[in-house]
């Protein structure tokens, strides 16, 4: 994001981005969203948003994987499928065809919030039938969730900055936990975990990044976070805590098998749990394209969150075929582009592809697995502090000076804070509560709109209503 983003201003026919077009910009060339970089450029900065994805792509089907009791070889044909279908749903959202897609820098990938809901159905079925009942749940949510896009993105206008900086802030803060697990280890139950040496690898990597990112100028300086990963990693070696074993063991090339736990199976409580995920999807989803939107300096307008979702749905229902799970945004690549200032979705795009390459090569794909939890949580503090920043940069223009607003955002950081402060809060709450609950963004997501519409809407001219863009056909 830039440092003094420009105001808001109607659409026009030219741009249909929420600022008025730029004659010395259009004779320059495209918006810096639809840049083609040279090859080793877009391979570069493709290669760090993998690396800044990867272990929340492996992370779910890990997690399941051990849940539905596969064997190892099989939870890693899991992993495989996971890092696959990612790479398709991310060339559906930078890509795009119709009205499928943003076509922003837009990473999609499994999302965690169907986690706990798919280890629930796992424990009411039987090992057998376990992921063919997941399955068929999956796909029905991502039809439902195409089906309702162009409804759900008329909410929209429910978004102005008081809630769109405050989620976005809440993205960052609930994200950056992540981060501290990851630097003391990742892994609760190992004996090392939290050690000097897990933090200490963690904190020097940082350290190196912060110092490449001051000193570095150019591309070299946009590629920071990748070349911190790669300086942690070395590091990790000369500590002899990076494990390459996983490289010798992993196969050349492995197709990820259509339907290969199973054709699947459609169970209607199964179905309704994984619906209700693909809406809280869609929330965390709507507030990572607004944000990113602002990032980019294209503010998305219904047609582009309506086919943001449609994207997400359709990568949800495909995913299935080939053993993947629920797709939705990824809010630590939305840090990326904020922090590098590399905005062209075919970065992105060139990402997707390394994804289907590591989901098609398993050698490929464990020596991306070779970076260390404390590298990846070195440089996550840097990704998701960023995003928290970017949040707050938006609530500069929300208006505070109004007592109401400052209420909005006071409630909401609070209420969406909970999970992470006290993460057995909701522990009395039914299963189905919990699902929306114990997730930070869409909790405070759901508070700051309703306060919103509650003081800026009902009864009252909102004074920060946001001037929308109106739907032009000029994305898509």
């Amino acid at each position: 994001m830039s440092e003094n983003p420009p105001a808001a201003t109607p659409d026009t026919p030219e741009t249909g981005t929420g600022t008025r077009p730029d004659p010395a910009a259009e004779a320059a060339g495209p918006h810096p969203v639809d840049q083609m970089l040279p090859p080793l450029k877009l391979l570069g900065a493709g290669l760090q948003h993998v690396a800044a994805m990867y272990a929340g792509v492996v992370a779910p089907p890990l997690v399941v994987g051990i849940g539905v009791g596969l064997s190892t070889p099989e939870i890693a044909f899991l992993m495989s499928a996971s890092l696959f279908t990612s790479g398709i749903a991310t060339l559906l959202q930078t890509l795009g065809f119709w009205k499928v897609g943003a076509r922003l820098p837009f990473v999609n990938g499994v999302s965690f919030a169907g986690v706990a809901p798919m280890l629930a159905i796992a424990k009411a079925e039987s090992p057998e039938d376990a992921l063919p009942v997941i399955y068929g749940a999956v796909i029905v949510a991502g039809v439902f969730g195409f089906l309702l896009a162009p409804y759900f993105c008329k909410l929209i206008r429910f978004f102005p900055p008081v809630v769109t900086g405050t989620v976005i802030t809440l993205i960052g803060v609930s994200l950056l936990p992540v981060a501290f697990n990851w630097a003391q280890g990742g892994n609760r139950q190992a004996p090392d975990y939290g050690s000097l040496t897990s933090i200490g690898l963690a904190s020097a990597t940082l350290l190196v990044t912060v110092v490449l990112r001051r000193l570095l100028r150019g591309f070299l300086k946009q590629i920071s976070i990748l070349l911190g990963l790669v300086a942690g990693t070395l590091i990790a070696l000369v500590l002899g805590v990076a494990d390459f074993s996983g490289v010798s063991d992993a196969d050349l090339i492995g197709f990820p098998t259509p339907f290969h736990f199973g054709a699947p199976q459609f169970a209607a409580a199964a179905i309704v749990s994984m619906c209700i995920v693909m809406l809280v999807s869609m929330t965390e989803s709507t507030a990572d394209v607004l944000a990113l939107g602002e990032i980019v300096e294209r503010p998305a307008d219904e047609k582009t969150l309506a086919a943001a979702l449609r994207a997400d749905g359709l990568g949800t229902a495909i995913s299935p075929l080939f053993n993947g799970f629920a797709a939705s945004a990824f809010a630590q690549n939305v840090g990326l582009v904020a922090i590098t200032k590399v905005r062209s979705r075919f970065v992105v795009a060139a990402a997707g592809v390394i994804l289907i390459l590591l989901g098609l090569c398993p050698v490929l794909a464990s020596v991306v697995a070779l970076i260390p939890q404390p590298v990846l949580g070195g440089v996550g503090i840097v990704l998701f502090g960023t995003v928290a920043a970017s949040g707050i940069q938006t609530l500069t223009g929300a208006a505070l000076e109004r007592g109401d607003n400052v209420l909005i955002v006071a409630i909401s950081l609070g209420a969406g804070i909970i999970p992470i402060a006290a993460p057995g809060f909701y522990h009395a709450f039914p299963e189905s509560a919990r699902i929306v609950l114990d997730s930070g963004i869409s909790t405070g997501c759901a508070v700051a709109v309703l306060l919103n519409l509650a003081f800026n809407h009902l009864g009252a001219e909102p004074a920060d209503a946001p001037e929308l863009a109106p739907d032009t056909p000029a994305h898509h």
